[in-house]
């Protein structure tokens, strides 16, 4: 059996097969309750988190009866907690409950080899090994800079909180992978850590005393990947046009659109259009940002229904923005306003309106059902997908405040991470309704536990537009290794970075280099970012534009062997970019994060630092092929040129695919 359980006088242990996870003894106790007050800032998105305890007992105690287990301490024996394991041969619960409903904290111990890697966390930007760190899990916004370090992470704590930090991220999710292939789930939205930070331990903070410490164990990796995916839910495929060609971002009013036709006239292969500024254009000083009303803006964009009609003739899909917000000088505000839609604030029936920077907006409250489902058919359904819209950016999710009055009366502290989840439901109801479940899609940046079952497609969020090593390209690539091991099996970016502030821009470096790694990401979809005047765009330069254009249609011939790795994804919920490790049992490969698998058969190392015109490549055993000239390599380590528009890409001399993929060399090689 791959989980059991012994019991002893003075305590328990909870073993996967020769390694002993869990053990409590009275004189070495693994849990610890306590009572404590969280103290929080949030700044649009940006949170402060400390905690005041008040007490914390060590649960030196234990007795087991009739297989429950209780725990208490000697200095309060009236608190008990009782622990009841239901346990399967490769599947154990530890279900936790406190008889005291004011212990709002606990503690746990589990043990681990100082070999063990772990990796996971929900989507991680700067380690994919989680190991001598500590993560909190808290849906926020990640930050810009996230590095402490640095003068733009510093400027922006100092502007409001905003500069992150190494584990700040827009989805967070307290599960975890070993290498000694098991997985550890909390099943909890209260506000959680694991820290990692001491060798053989991994210790575990939760402020919630009542929770389902969830285990699974498989013969394999990727077979824990899939108890992942079958745990928390499975993506749709991905819409044949979503892969066949890129989707264009652009948010230029009616210019938009001559700009498309001179980006389409490059021959570049393009299956969508994305303009978020199809509902209007609010000018701050962060940028150019959206008016929050979620509602075709006919003064933008006058022609806009004859527009998308004519896209769709010539097999190009239109794609739009919205959000769970609602600009409080919109109209849907009012809507929503006189039908008791939104959250309030907690000592009064007045609705609680969020500070986004230079405007307010109310809170749709998801915990009310007819409040999500008014969202879901009364915007998405009718203004969105009945308007013509096959896709969207479906934003934001991490911003719900701690201080809200729910319709459900749930603690917001705890619905603030659920609130992701809820939002991803409203969304993939709305497609339903209208039957489009897989040939309409969202992406979204923010996530919790459970998000999995809801959104079919994943993007990184703001990162800088830069090389920086905790928010510019690279992370990118972490992102999508560390959040598809937990069953988001299609992820992608903003091609060229979304944040530009305090003198931070596009080089042309940085946009060639994002272009091609692009092209080898499930989903290839360009982005102005924040602000798209003082940056390059895909159309700034010829150059540009010709390797966008020829990049783009790598992305696209590369769509049959793309739509079998979605298949394998619907089946089995593997991600369609996969760490090294997943598929290689070798150690060196459980730190590698700038490098990835695309499926089984190609290895993508993109170029994402500045200036580099090669790197240095990590090949498992087998024979590899260079995909740009044919050229053939074993395993091991290579240093290999990279110019413009040849990153390090290799597949399998052996794949079933190796004629598709000799064609791009054929076509687009060196």
């Amino acid at each position: 059996m791959a989980f059991s359980t012994v019991l002893h006088d003075d305590g328990f242990d909870l073993r996967h097969n020769d390694l002993c996870l869990l053990s409590h003894r009275t004189g070495n106790p693994a849990f610890s309750i306590g009572k404590g007050h969280p103290d929080l800032e949030m700044v649009r998105g940006n949170f402060r988190i400390d905690d005041a305890i008040e007490s914390r007992l060590v649960l030196d105690r234990c007795v087991s009866d009739n297989g429950a287990i209780r725990l208490w301490s000697s200095a309060q024996p009236d608190t008990i907690l009782a622990i009841k394991i239901e346990q399967e041969s490769n599947r154990a619960v530890l279900k936790v409950r406190c008889t005291d409903v004011n212990v709002n904290r606990l503690w746990l111990t589990m043990n681990c080899t100082e070999q063990e890697s772990f990796w996971g966390g929900g989507e991680q930007m700067s380690y994919l090994r989680l190991n001598g760190r500590r993560f909190p899990f808290w849906t926020s916004e990640p930050g810009v800079g996230r590095d402490k370090t640095t003068e733009l992470t510093q400027i922006m704590d100092a502007e409001g909180l905003a500069g992150g930090d190494y584990w700040t991220t827009n989805y967070p999710q307290p599960t975890w992978l070993s290498s000694e292939r098991y997985a550890v789930h909390l099943k909890t939205a209260a506000y959680s850590v694991l820290d990692l930070t001491e060798a053989g331990r991994a210790r575990v903070e939760c402020w919630t005393a009542d929770i389902d410490l969830e285990l699974f164990a498989a013969a394999s990796l990727p077979d824990l990947v899939t108890k992942m995916s079958d745990r928390f839910g499975r993506q749709p495929p991905l819409p044949e046009w979503a892969i066949t060609g890129a989707i264009v971002g652009l948010k230029d009013g009616e210019a938009t659109f001559d700009r498309f036709e001179k980006i389409a006239a490059s021959g570049a292969a393009i299956s969508g259009l994305w303009c978020e500024d199809w509902v209007g254009i609010r000018q701050t000083s962060f940028g150019k940002r959206l008016f929050w009303d979620w509602r075709w803006n006919a003064a933008r964009y006058p022609n806009l229904p004859a527009q998308i009609a004519g896209l769709a003739e010539r097999g190009v899909r239109y794609l739009g923005y919205v959000n769970p917000y609602l600009a409080v000088d919109g109209a849907l505000y009012q809507e929503a306003l006189a039908a008791n839609y939104l959250a309030l604030h907690q000592n009064d029936d007045s609705p609680y309106a969020v500070d986004f920077g230079e405007f307010d907006a109310g809170v749709v409250d998801f915990t009310n059902p007819a409040a999500a489902a008014w969202f879901s058919e009364r915007i998405i359904g009718q203004e969105m997908l009945d308007f013509g819209l096959s896709g969207w950016m479906a934003d934001f999710g991490e911003y719900l405040p701690t201080d809200v009055r729910l319709f459900d009366g749930s603690d917001p502290m705890e619905a603030h991470n659920r609130w992701p989840v809820l939002w991803a439901k409203v969304n993939a109801d709305a497609i339903a309704s209208r039957g489009k479940t897989g040939e309409a899609t969202f992406f979204m940046r923010a996530g919790y536990s459970g998000v999995q079952a809801y959104c079919p497609l994943l993007w990184a969020g703001d990162q800088c537009v830069d090389f920086s090593r905790h928010d510019g390209i690279n992370t990118v690539i972490t992102g999508a290794l560390s959040s598809g091991l937990l069953g988001n099996a299609y992820h992608h970016s903003d091609l060229g970075g979304y944040t530009s502030l305090h003198g931070v821009v596009r080089t042309a470096d940085l946009m060639h280099r994002w272009i091609d790694m692009a092209a080898f990401a499930p989903v290839m979809r360009s982005h102005e970012g924040n602000r798209p005047a003082d940056n390059l765009q895909i159309d700034s330069s010829e150059e540009l534009l010709s390797h966008f254009a020829r990049m783009s249609k790598v992305h696209a011939r590369l769509a049959p062997y793309v739509r079998a790795l979605s298949d394998e994804a619907v089946a089995t919920g593997l991600p369609l970019q996969r760490p090294l490790f997943l598929h290689y049992a070798d150690p060196e490969f459980h730190d590698i994060q700038d490098q990835y698998l695309y499926g089984t058969d190609l290895l993508v190392a993109p170029v994402v630092a500045a200036g580099e015109e090669g790197r240095n490549v990590r090949l498992p055993d087998g024979q590899w092929r260079h995909l740009w000239s044919g050229d053939n390599y074993a395993g091991g380590r290579h240093m290999i040129s990279a110019p413009v528009g040849n990153p390090p890409v290799f597949y399998r001399q052996d794949s079933a695919y190796a004629p598709l993929f000799a064609s791009i060399t054929e076509e687009f090689g060196t």
